[in-house]
């Protein structure tokens, strides 16, 4: 599936699950981590040509008073209609794509983690070698929307709606963390996983 000999590893699961926790936690380790998340914010930034397209396609009402994105007004827009969603997605992932595969070739390392929340609702697997699902109860998720993003909880839960289900995430998952105990128990298993990669990655080298 790969034409890049770095093992890829895309790290995904839904919203508020603990992807941001396990990514750090392989960066600790000396594992090259890209996240699509850092790439989506920077190719809208003023100025880039993403935002442009943005702004023709859904108003300028999307942007604050300083003409950067509104991303709280743009996420309300397209959480709540699907059809609105697709309209985005059309726009960046195929400029998010580009970019990833560009920093990968740069980052080097055994192994990497690619850090895709929609990895896939956006049909990213041909971008990975293995796909690692962070997977946590919704109970969990919407406490940390309600910490972190979500005005209400009927917000969070369509926030987390609007993302792949978790047995289609769990479905395609070669590797699994659950993240519903302690900062210890996780970073046990990235340990664990971290140790499973680097053999692969040295097997991949000597095929």
């Amino acid at each position: 599936m790969s034409t890049v000999s770095v093992l890829r590893v895309g790290l995904t699961g839904g919203i508020a699950s603990g992807k941001t926790t396990v990514a750090e936690l392989f960066a600790a380790r000396g594992v090259p981590v890209i996240d699509t998340d850092e790439i989506s914010r920077e190719v809208v930034a003023p100025g880039e040509p993403a935002l442009k397209r943005i702004v023709l396609e859904f108003g300028s009402e999307i942007l604050a008073h300083d003409g950067s994105l509104d991303r709280r007004r743009l996420r309300e827009l397209v959480f709540s209609d699907p059809v609105q969603r697709q309209r985005l997605e059309a726009i960046l992932h195929p400029i998010i794509r580009e970019q990833l595969r560009r920093l990968s070739l740069q980052a080097g390392g055994p192994y990497q983690v690619h850090v895709i929340p929609l990895l896939i609702e956006g049909g990213l697997e041909d971008e990975v070698d293995r796909v690692l699902v962070v997977d946590a109860p919704l109970e969990r998720q919407i406490e940390r929307l309600l910490e972190r993003d979500a005005e209400s909880e009927k917000q969070a839960r369509a926030m987390i709606s609007a993302q792949a289900g978790r047995k289609s995430r769990l479905a395609h998952a070669d590797d699994l963390i659950t993240n519903e105990g302690t900062l210890a128990d996780l970073e046990a298993q990235v340990e664990r996983l971290h140790r499973r990669y680097l053999r692969l990655a040295d097997e991949r080298q000597t095929q």
